[in-house]
Protein backbone atom coordinates (compact mmCIF):
# COMPACT_ATOMS: atom_id res chain seq x y z
CA UNK A 1 0.00 0.00 0.00
CA UNK A 2 2.66 2.64 0.64
CA UNK A 3 4.21 1.43 -2.66
CA UNK A 4 0.96 2.29 -4.38
CA UNK A 5 0.88 5.64 -2.47
CA UNK A 6 4.16 6.53 -2.98
CA UNK A 7 3.69 5.66 -6.99
CA UNK A 8 0.16 8.04 -7.25
CA UNK A 9 2.83 11.10 -5.54
CA UNK A 10 5.00 10.49 -8.23
CA UNK A 11 3.03 10.28 -10.87
CA UNK A 12 1.84 13.62 -10.08
CA UNK A 13 5.08 15.35 -9.75
CA UNK A 14 7.36 13.10 -12.05
CA UNK A 15 6.56 11.45 -15.24
CA UNK A 16 8.25 7.88 -16.42
CA UNK A 17 10.49 8.78 -18.73
CA UNK A 18 10.40 8.06 -22.38
CA UNK A 19 13.12 6.39 -23.96
CA UNK A 20 16.35 7.92 -24.59
CA UNK A 21 18.34 10.84 -24.59
CA UNK A 22 21.99 9.17 -25.70
CA UNK A 23 25.24 10.21 -26.43
CA UNK A 24 27.45 8.74 -28.63
CA UNK A 25 31.33 8.36 -28.22
CA UNK A 26 33.08 6.39 -30.54
CA UNK A 27 37.31 5.80 -30.40
CA UNK A 28 38.73 4.48 -34.00
CA UNK A 29 42.14 4.86 -32.96
CA UNK A 30 43.16 1.02 -33.48
CA UNK A 31 41.89 0.98 -36.75
CA UNK A 32 43.86 1.81 -39.98
CA UNK A 33 43.06 4.95 -41.65
CA UNK A 34 40.85 3.60 -44.60
CA UNK A 35 38.63 2.11 -41.87
CA UNK A 36 38.36 5.28 -40.38
CA UNK A 37 37.20 7.13 -43.14
CA UNK A 38 34.80 4.63 -43.76
CA UNK A 39 33.37 5.18 -40.51
CA UNK A 40 33.08 8.73 -41.13
CA UNK A 41 28.58 8.57 -40.00
CA UNK A 42 29.04 6.26 -37.93
CA UNK A 43 28.92 8.05 -34.54
CA UNK A 44 25.76 9.66 -35.74
CA UNK A 45 23.83 6.83 -37.82
CA UNK A 46 24.14 5.31 -34.33
CA UNK A 47 23.13 8.40 -32.21
CA UNK A 48 19.81 8.56 -34.66
CA UNK A 49 19.47 5.16 -33.87
CA UNK A 50 19.11 5.47 -30.37
CA UNK A 51 17.32 8.86 -29.69
CA UNK A 52 14.73 8.05 -32.57
CA UNK A 53 13.63 4.84 -32.07
CA UNK A 54 10.30 3.63 -30.46
CA UNK A 55 11.68 1.11 -28.23
CA UNK A 56 8.81 0.54 -26.07
CA UNK A 57 4.93 0.46 -26.58
CA UNK A 58 3.95 3.15 -24.35
CA UNK A 59 3.76 6.97 -25.04
CA UNK A 60 4.86 8.54 -22.00
CA UNK A 61 5.62 11.93 -21.82
CA UNK A 62 8.24 12.20 -19.47
CA UNK A 63 12.07 13.34 -19.13
CA UNK A 64 14.23 11.29 -21.33
CA UNK A 65 16.70 8.93 -19.75
CA UNK A 66 20.00 10.03 -20.09
CA UNK A 67 22.70 7.95 -20.92
CA UNK A 68 25.74 7.12 -23.12
CA UNK A 69 27.25 4.69 -25.35
CA UNK A 70 31.09 4.48 -25.61
CA UNK A 71 32.42 2.52 -28.52
CA UNK A 72 35.98 1.67 -29.08
CA UNK A 73 36.66 -0.16 -32.15
CA UNK A 74 39.25 -2.79 -31.53
CA UNK A 75 40.02 -4.26 -35.17
CA UNK A 76 38.65 -4.56 -38.24
CA UNK A 77 38.73 -7.84 -40.89
CA UNK A 78 37.92 -5.94 -44.20
CA UNK A 79 35.73 -2.73 -44.76
CA UNK A 80 32.62 -3.44 -43.61
CA UNK A 81 33.27 -6.15 -40.63
CA UNK A 82 34.43 -4.46 -37.50
CA UNK A 83 34.79 -5.79 -33.86
CA UNK A 84 34.03 -3.65 -30.87
CA UNK A 85 33.83 -3.22 -26.96
CA UNK A 86 31.23 -0.94 -25.84
CA UNK A 87 30.59 0.91 -22.09
CA UNK A 88 27.18 1.43 -21.61
CA UNK A 89 26.42 4.07 -19.00
CA UNK A 90 22.93 5.75 -17.44
CA UNK A 91 21.51 7.99 -14.59
CA UNK A 92 18.38 8.80 -13.17
CA UNK A 93 17.27 11.91 -11.74
CA UNK A 94 16.95 12.13 -8.31
CA UNK A 95 13.26 13.34 -6.74
CA UNK A 96 13.27 16.98 -6.40
CA UNK A 97 16.63 17.28 -6.83
CA UNK A 98 19.40 18.78 -9.42
CA UNK A 99 21.68 15.56 -9.21
CA UNK A 100 21.46 11.69 -10.72
CA UNK A 101 21.90 8.56 -9.35
CA UNK A 102 24.31 6.30 -11.43
CA UNK A 103 22.29 3.26 -12.81
CA UNK A 104 24.71 1.57 -15.08
CA UNK A 105 28.19 1.24 -16.03
CA UNK A 106 28.70 -1.83 -18.30
CA UNK A 107 31.84 -2.80 -20.22
CA UNK A 108 31.12 -5.51 -22.84
CA UNK A 109 34.02 -6.28 -24.63
CA UNK A 110 32.75 -8.92 -27.55
CA UNK A 111 30.64 -7.43 -30.69
CA UNK A 112 31.06 -7.40 -33.98
CA UNK A 113 29.05 -6.42 -36.94
CA UNK A 114 29.09 -5.67 -40.10
CA UNK A 115 28.77 -1.74 -41.34
CA UNK A 116 28.84 0.08 -44.20
CA UNK A 117 28.88 3.85 -45.67
CA UNK A 118 25.74 5.37 -45.56
CA UNK A 119 24.10 2.04 -44.10
CA UNK A 120 20.42 2.60 -42.92
CA UNK A 121 19.31 1.20 -39.52
CA UNK A 122 15.91 -0.12 -38.66
CA UNK A 123 14.53 -1.55 -35.50
CA UNK A 124 13.18 -5.36 -35.43
CA UNK A 125 12.94 -7.01 -32.09
CA UNK A 126 11.49 -9.98 -33.89
CA UNK A 127 15.15 -10.83 -35.78
CA UNK A 128 18.55 -10.42 -35.37
CA UNK A 129 21.14 -7.85 -36.55
CA UNK A 130 24.42 -8.53 -35.03
CA UNK A 131 24.51 -4.40 -35.37
CA UNK A 132 21.09 -3.13 -34.54
CA UNK A 133 19.97 -5.87 -31.94
CA UNK A 134 22.91 -4.54 -29.32
CA UNK A 135 21.73 -1.63 -29.55
CA UNK A 136 18.13 -2.84 -28.77
CA UNK A 137 19.70 -4.82 -26.34
CA UNK A 138 21.03 -2.21 -24.33
CA UNK A 139 18.55 0.10 -25.22
CA UNK A 140 15.90 -2.10 -23.58
CA UNK A 141 18.10 -2.68 -20.23
CA UNK A 142 18.57 1.25 -19.82
CA UNK A 143 14.71 1.53 -19.89
CA UNK A 144 14.17 -1.61 -18.01
CA UNK A 145 16.35 -0.34 -14.65
CA UNK A 146 15.25 3.23 -15.40
CA UNK A 147 11.44 1.26 -14.72
CA UNK A 148 12.21 -0.77 -12.16
CA UNK A 149 13.10 2.48 -9.56
CA UNK A 150 9.84 4.15 -10.51
CA UNK A 151 7.39 1.03 -10.23
CA UNK A 152 8.39 -2.45 -8.16
CA UNK A 153 9.60 -4.79 -11.03
CA UNK A 154 8.59 -1.78 -13.65
CA UNK A 155 11.64 -2.73 -15.88
CA UNK A 156 10.32 -6.51 -16.70
CA UNK A 157 8.59 -5.98 -19.82
CA UNK A 158 11.49 -4.57 -21.34
CA UNK A 159 13.51 -7.24 -19.96
CA UNK A 160 11.63 -10.11 -21.34
CA UNK A 161 12.20 -8.38 -24.86
CA UNK A 162 15.78 -8.15 -24.33
CA UNK A 163 15.67 -11.85 -23.46
CA UNK A 164 14.06 -12.41 -26.57
CA UNK A 165 16.76 -10.94 -27.91
CA UNK A 166 19.30 -12.69 -26.65
CA UNK A 167 17.51 -15.49 -27.66
CA UNK A 168 17.44 -14.87 -31.35
CA UNK A 169 21.14 -14.08 -31.13
CA UNK A 170 22.05 -17.47 -29.84
CA UNK A 171 20.14 -19.17 -32.45
CA UNK A 172 22.30 -17.02 -35.18
CA UNK A 173 25.61 -17.01 -37.26
CA UNK A 174 26.99 -14.26 -34.95
CA UNK A 175 26.73 -15.84 -31.64
CA UNK A 176 29.63 -13.22 -29.85
CA UNK A 177 29.33 -12.19 -26.93
CA UNK A 178 25.29 -14.12 -26.64
CA UNK A 179 25.57 -17.14 -25.04
CA UNK A 180 26.13 -18.22 -21.69
CA UNK A 181 29.30 -17.69 -20.34
CA UNK A 182 31.40 -18.32 -16.77
CA UNK A 183 33.03 -14.94 -17.39
CA UNK A 184 31.98 -11.90 -14.97
CA UNK A 185 30.24 -10.03 -16.92
CA UNK A 186 27.77 -12.06 -20.28
CA UNK A 187 24.66 -10.53 -22.09
CA UNK A 188 22.65 -13.46 -21.01
CA UNK A 189 23.55 -13.62 -17.52
CA UNK A 190 22.41 -10.39 -16.95
CA UNK A 191 18.61 -11.36 -18.34
CA UNK A 192 18.73 -14.48 -16.92
CA UNK A 193 19.47 -12.81 -12.96
CA UNK A 194 16.95 -9.77 -14.10
CA UNK A 195 14.04 -12.40 -14.27
CA UNK A 196 15.58 -14.97 -12.09
CA UNK A 197 13.03 -15.72 -8.86
CA UNK A 198 16.62 -16.08 -7.23
CA UNK A 199 16.91 -12.27 -7.35
CA UNK A 200 12.87 -11.19 -7.51
CA UNK A 201 13.45 -10.17 -3.79
CA UNK A 202 16.72 -8.08 -4.21
CA UNK A 203 15.23 -6.62 -7.54
CA UNK A 204 11.96 -5.24 -5.45
CA UNK A 205 14.52 -3.88 -3.02
CA UNK A 206 15.45 -1.74 -5.79
CA UNK A 207 12.35 0.40 -5.63
CA UNK A 208 12.95 0.91 -2.28
CA UNK A 209 16.67 1.88 -2.62
CA UNK A 210 15.56 4.41 -4.70
CA UNK A 211 12.85 5.34 -3.08
CA UNK A 212 15.76 6.13 -0.16
CA UNK A 213 18.25 8.30 -2.51
CA UNK A 214 14.90 10.35 -3.47
CA UNK A 215 13.72 11.28 0.37
CA UNK A 216 17.43 11.48 1.59
CA UNK A 217 17.71 15.26 1.73
CA UNK A 218 14.37 15.13 3.91
CA UNK A 219 14.59 12.23 5.95
CA UNK A 220 18.34 10.26 6.19
CA UNK A 221 17.07 8.26 8.45
CA UNK A 222 14.62 6.66 6.49
CA UNK A 223 16.85 6.97 3.38
CA UNK A 224 19.55 4.90 5.03
CA UNK A 225 17.44 2.35 6.21
CA UNK A 226 16.05 2.00 2.34
CA UNK A 227 19.53 2.11 1.04
CA UNK A 228 20.35 -0.93 3.21
CA UNK A 229 17.64 -3.39 1.99
CA UNK A 230 19.48 -4.58 -1.05
CA UNK A 231 22.68 -4.97 0.83
CA UNK A 232 20.75 -7.05 3.24
CA UNK A 233 18.69 -9.10 1.07
CA UNK A 234 21.85 -9.95 -0.65
CA UNK A 235 24.00 -10.83 2.36
CA UNK A 236 21.26 -13.36 3.19
CA UNK A 237 22.58 -14.74 0.11
CA UNK A 238 25.88 -14.69 0.44
CA UNK A 239 25.09 -16.06 4.09
CA UNK A 240 23.55 -19.50 2.40
CA UNK A 241 25.77 -19.96 -1.01
CA UNK A 242 29.47 -17.61 -0.36
CA UNK A 243 30.48 -15.81 -2.62
CA UNK A 244 28.02 -14.22 -4.81
CA UNK A 245 28.53 -15.11 -8.69
CA UNK A 246 25.77 -12.57 -10.39
CA UNK A 247 25.82 -10.82 -13.29
CA UNK A 248 23.13 -8.70 -12.22
CA UNK A 249 25.31 -8.14 -8.78
CA UNK A 250 28.00 -6.73 -10.58
CA UNK A 251 26.33 -4.37 -12.50
CA UNK A 252 24.27 -3.10 -9.88
CA UNK A 253 27.33 -2.29 -7.85
CA UNK A 254 29.47 -1.25 -10.22
CA UNK A 255 27.51 1.51 -11.00
CA UNK A 256 25.83 1.75 -7.33
CA UNK A 257 29.39 1.59 -5.15
CA UNK A 258 29.98 5.02 -5.10
CA UNK A 259 26.84 6.72 -4.38
CA UNK A 260 26.08 3.37 -1.58
CA UNK A 261 29.43 4.43 0.02
CA UNK A 262 28.44 8.13 0.58
CA UNK A 263 25.40 7.46 1.96
CA UNK A 264 25.93 5.00 4.08
CA UNK A 265 29.34 6.15 5.47
CA UNK A 266 27.96 7.40 8.63
CA UNK A 267 25.20 4.64 8.47
CA UNK A 268 24.73 3.60 12.71
CA UNK A 269 25.37 -0.08 11.97
CA UNK A 270 29.25 -0.06 11.93
CA UNK A 271 28.32 -3.87 9.91
CA UNK A 272 27.48 -2.51 7.18
CA UNK A 273 30.74 -2.13 4.93
CA UNK A 274 31.60 -5.64 6.62
CA UNK A 275 28.80 -6.96 4.65
CA UNK A 276 29.40 -5.20 1.71
CA UNK A 277 32.65 -6.19 1.38
CA UNK A 278 31.75 -9.66 1.29
CA UNK A 279 28.58 -9.14 -1.36
CA UNK A 280 30.98 -7.20 -3.65
CA UNK A 281 35.04 -8.23 -3.00
CA UNK A 282 35.49 -6.26 -6.23
CA UNK A 283 35.06 -2.71 -4.46
CA UNK A 284 36.41 -3.37 -0.92
CA UNK A 285 38.90 -0.56 -1.03
CA UNK A 286 36.52 1.93 -1.43
CA UNK A 287 34.49 0.44 1.70
CA UNK A 288 37.69 0.39 3.21
CA UNK A 289 37.89 3.97 3.56
CA UNK A 290 34.97 4.80 4.80
CA UNK A 291 34.93 2.95 7.74
CA UNK A 292 35.79 4.73 10.90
Amino acid sequence: MKKLILLLLLFTTYNYSQELNCNVLVNYQNLPVNNRELLSDFKNVVMDYMNNTHFTDENWDGDKIECSLNIFFTGASSDVDYSAQIVVVSQRPIYQSTRNSPMLTINDGKWSFKYEVGQSMYANLDAFDPLTSLLDYYALIIIGFDMDTWAEFGGTPYFKKAYNIVNLASNSQNRNGWLASSSPYSRWGLVNDLLSEKYASFRSAIFDYHYGIDIFAKNKQVGQTKLVEPIDILYTIYKKEGLIKSVLVKVWFDAKYGEITDHLKDYPDKTIFTKLKKIDPSHTGRYDSAEP
